[in-house]
């Protein structure tokens, strides 16, 4: 599913990158551009790395449309 439109990022794009290492997202933002554009993508780039970086209910929750 596309995270970000502005640069076509999906979410597993954007779980590689925090696996290689990316712990917010100004370094997301470095790595792909997500977060860059519009700013729309931005509470879901919280939710990715929060469920990524801390596995809990979260990572259980839909991500928002």
């Amino acid at each position: 599913m596309y995270v970000c439109i502005c640069y076509a990022v999906t979410d597993v794009e954007l779980r590689n990158h925090i696996g290689q290492g990316a712990r917010t997202v100004d370094e997301i933002g470095d790595a792909c551009g997500a977060g860059t554009g519009c700013g729309t993508c931005l509470d879901r780039l919280d939710v990715l790395l929060a469920a990524q970086l801390a596995p809990s209910v979260l990572s259980e929750l839909p991500m928002p449309a």
